[in-house]
């Protein structure tokens, strides 16, 4: 047995693996093995080695002795010596043809024909996938909130089904974050954050002037009823006829919070990783900074991935917003006495996009008095009122919406209708009543 003797004087054989870069999933590789030799070649095998053994699995052979097609193979001739390729094409490629691949070819020694030449060469072909999902979630949403001090807020980014783990970056508006890495927790360095500094913003006073200004001419109607304990003077202002108004009417008020923060927070930074059983790995990116409502409202926060196996970042984004003008509906639209009515928040009059971000609190109230049901408030984006009795007519029901970038109320008031149905019922029941009435 004789391996690489090209520097004998009898016959020599040397075997190469041409390299190949990481390969994405679902794409075809071709394995290309080179040999030079100036003997007569005896055969070809192909193995795949086994992850976790030592066994190996054969994917392809060649036989001088029992094939006499070349069609594998490609022959150039350079005077005394033999150039051979060998190449195994692997169509759709997966997880489990990550791993590594070996090439053996034996030959027959010009000088003993009887004399066989072995070599082999091997080369890890890497499998890598890039990332099924990313999205972005505000932690502990929905919350309560304070509108009178500074809270930490934490958006996290979720990645899922990489090889190998993707980078994860924040971005505000479009610029990158200089983040703080927690000493007491597992993070990422990146060079990316070096050296780029969160420009800085300065206090909005346009949306301070317009918070304020909200405040004080809407806050007449985000008190109302607060003013008048027993509710005597509501009752007297909606006690309308009910055949005069079919259309429930709907006032909205908004407030910020309160506090002004006067510097840039710091931005703090948390990644982990975790395993997945099909070799991917799933990520988590956190970051934390003290929450500024007067700044940080309608800001764009973007999460992006950077992965080998992408041409161009990938990214979700998310705009923080205060809710604006919740949309209303009531069901049904004429509402009778003894009917069940629901009165339901649809969504934001935010434009194209209805919803806000992060989710925001639902918490409806009785203006002037309890709910039907004796409760003082009830939690959520619908409202259900049973069997409603004529008292109700006129009753307006104050819906807020909060996130920690602010609040609104939304105020309908509920019109109730006859319900002739029920009146016949009475009727009927006077009758009988007065026939009783007349007896022995």
């Amino acid at each position: 047995l004789v391996v690489n003797s090209c520097f004998l004087l009898a016959g020599y054989l040397t075997v190469s693996i041409e390299p190949l870069p990481p390969v994405v999933i679902g794409d075809t590789v071709t394995l290309k093995c080179n040999f030079k030799t100036d003997g007569n070649l005896r055969e070809i095998v192909w193995f795949q080695v086994i992850e976790g053994s030592t066994g190996k699995q054969k994917i392809f052979t060649y036989d001088a002795l029992y094939n006499n097609s070349y069609s594998n193979l490609e022959d150039n001739r350079r005077q005394e010596e033999q150039l051979y390729q060998s190449t195994v094409r692997l169509p759709e490629v997966k997880m489990e043809d990550d791993g590594v691949y070996e090439c053996h070819v034996g030959v027959y020694d010009m000088s003993l024909s009887s004399k066989v030449i072995l070599d082999s060469s091997s080369i890890i072909l890497t499998i890598i996938v890039p990332p099924k999902s990313i999205s972005v979630v505000a932690a502990n949403s929905p919350a309560p909130f304070s509108r009178y001090e500074a809270e930490n807020f934490t958006l996290v980014c979720t990645v899922t089904g990489a090889k190998p783990a993707p980078t994860v970056y924040f971005k505000r508006d479009g610029e990158l974050i200089d983040v703080v890495p927690p000493a007491s927790s597992t993070f990422q360095h990146s060079s990316l954050w070096s050296s780029l500094v969160l420009p800085s913003r300065d206090l909005d006073d346009t949306k301070l002037k317009k918070s304020l200004t909200l405040q004080d001419e809407e806050g007449k109607v985000a008190r109302l009823g607060q003013d008048d304990p027993d509710g005597s003077q509501l009752s007297r202002e909606l006690n309308p006829e009910p055949t005069t108004e079919e259309v429930p009417e709907t006032m909205v008020s908004r407030e910020f919070p309160r506090w002004v923060q006067s510097s840039d927070p710091l931005f703090y930074f948390q990644h982990r990783q975790e395993p997945v059983g099909d070799g991917t790995v799933n990520v988590r990116a956190i970051l934390t900074w003290s929450l500024n409502p007067q700044l940080d409202n309608e800001a764009l926060f973007s999460c992006e991935v950077k992965h080998p196996a992408l041409s161009m970042p990938m990214q979700s984004e998310v705009t923080l917003a205060a809710p604006k003008g919740p949309k209303l509906s009531m069901r049904p639209d004429k509402a009778k006495v003894g009917d069940t009515v629901r009165i339901t928040v649809q969504g934001f009059q935010l434009g194209p996009s209805s919803e806000v971000f992060p989710e925001p609190m639902f918490t409806w109230t009785k203006v002037g008095g309890h709910l039907l049901d004796g409760r003082e408030q009830h939690d959520g984006r619908e409202l259900v009122l049973e069997r409603v009795p004529a008292e109700l007519n006129g009753s307006m029901f104050r819906c807020t919406a909060q996130n920690p970038l602010g609040s609104t109320d939304t105020h309908t008031r509920l019109i109730v209708f006859e319900n002739p149905r029920l009146q016949k019922g009475k009727e009927n029941d006077i009758g009988k009543f007065s026939f009783i009435s007349k007896g022995p």
